[in-house]
C-alpha cells in the first residue's frame, strides 16, 4: 500500500485527475479500474469525480511493480534560456516569449518550448523542486501563437494556476494588449464583434455573423501611427479565440502584415523582401490586473509591460515614418 498526502499543490482537483498525473504513464483504463478497486480517500471507496483536499490521504493499493512501471519521474530538461523575466513573485511568473517558440510541445518539437525553458528556469533558481512534487507541474495561463511575441503568464503553484485559469476567463480580471502593424489606414477605434468557427483542416478560423457553431469573438484596436497606407495599433482581445486578433482584423479590412494565413499576398511579399519578415508581426505587450480575488489583492491595478523586439521598432520605424 502507498499512502499519499495531499497538498496545497494537489488540492482542489477531482481523483481521477489526480491519479492521472500521479500515475503518468499508466492508460486511462487501469487508473478508472484501481479507483473502483484500488484506492481510497481517507480510508474509503471514493469516486472518480470526488474534490481532493489539503490534508486528504489518497491510499493505493497497487503493487510495487506497477507503482514503478506506471509512475514515471518528472525530468528537468536542459534548455537554453530564449525568454527575460517581466515580472515575478511566490504565485505568477510573467515572461516575454520571442517569435519562433511553441508555448508548449507538439508532435515535432517536445524538448525545446517555452514551458520547458521556464520550469528549467524555476528549477535552477529554487522555485521548483520537482523531487518534492507529486503532480504539480508549472505551467501557462495563456497562450500565444509560436510567430507571435510577448507575455506569457506562468503559475508557480497549484493554486495560483488554478486561479488564474479562472481570471484569464473572466472579462475585465486579466486585460491582455498587443502591439501589431496593418495594412490600411485606420483612423477611429474599430470595436469588432462577431462569431469564429475553426477549419481543422486548414488551421484557420472563419468570421463572420451567426455562424451554425460558431463561438463569440470582440476585440478592439486603436490607432497609434499612420503613414504610407500602414498603421501601428494596440489590440485588446476581449474574448481569447484561436488566430482571433489576425482573423478579425483581416475581416475588418486591416489585416496584419507578414500574416501568412489572413494577410495580403502583396504587401506580405513586399514586407519580406524589405525586412525579412516571413510572419505575422504581432506582440503581447501589456497585461493590466483588476479584481483578482482573495490573496491576490496585491495585483489589483498592476500593468505589467514587456517592450516590442527590436525588429518590430526598426519595422515600425521604417514603414511609419
Amino acid at each position: 500500500m502507498k499512502n499519499i498526502d495531499i497538498g496545497e499543490n494537489e488540492q482542489n482537483q477531482r481523483l481521477d485527475r489526480f491519479m492521472r498525473k500521479y500515475l503518468n504513464g499508466a492508460p486511462l483504463g487501469f487508473i478508472y479500474k484501481a479507483i473502483r478497486k484500488d484506492v481510497k480517500v481517507n480510508g474509503r471507496r471514493a469516486g472518480r469525480d470526488q474534490i481532493l483536499r489539503s490534508g486528504d490521504v489518497v491510499s493505493l493499493y497497487i503493487g510495487d511493480e506497477d507503482l514503478a512501471l506506471f509512475r514515471r519521474s518528472k525530468k528537468t530538461e536542459n534548455v537554453r534560456r530564449q525568454f527575460r523575466v517581466a515580472y515575478e513573485d511566490e504565485n505568477i511568473l510573467v515572461v516575454e516569449k520571442p517569435a519562433g517558440l511553441l508555448t508548449h510541445g507538439d508532435g515535432k518539437e517536445k524538448k525545446n518550448h517555452l514551458t520547458n525553458q521556464v520550469i528549467s528556469y524555476l528549477t535552477a533558481t529554487g522555485g521548483y523542486d520537482p523531487s518534492r512534487e507529486k503532480t504539480f507541474v508549472p505551467a501557462p495561463v495563456n497562450r500565444l501563437d509560436r510567430n507571435t511575441s510577448g507575455l506569457v503568464i506562468f503559475g508557480r503553484n497549484y493554486r495560483a494556476l488554478q486561479h488564474f485559469n479562472e481570471l484569464i476567463r473572466e472579462r475585465g480580471s486579466i486585460r491582455k494588449f498587443y502591439l501589431t502593424i496593418v495594412c490600411g489606414d485606420l483612423r477611429e477605434e474599430l470595436h469588432l464583434r462577431g462569431e469564429m468557427v475553426k477549419r481543422e483542416d486548414k488551421n484557420m478560423i472563419r468570421v463572420g455573423e451567426e455562424l451554425p457553431g460558431g463561438k463569440t469573438m470582440e476585440t478592439v484596436a486603436v490607432p497609434l501611427r499612420r503613414a504610407g497606407g500602414f498603421t501601428l495599433a494596440e489590440v485588446e482581445i476581449l474574448t481569447g479565440r484561436t488566430h482571433q486578433i489576425r482573423a478579425h482584423l483581416a475581416s475588418a479590412g486591416y489585416p496584419v502584415i507578414g500574416d501568412a494565413k489572413y494577410g495580403d499576398p502583396g504587401v506580405n511579399r513586399v514586407i519580406r523582401e524589405r525586412f525579412g519578415q516571413t510572419t505575422q508581426l504581432l506582440h503581447a505587450w501589456r497585461l493590466v490586473f483588476n479584481h483578482c480575488g482573495e490573496g491576490y489583492e496585491y495585483l489589483d491595478g498592476m500593468e505589467i509591460r514587456g517592450e516590442p523586439p527590436e525588429r518590430f521598432r526598426k519595422i515600425e520605424k521604417e514603414l511609419l515614418k
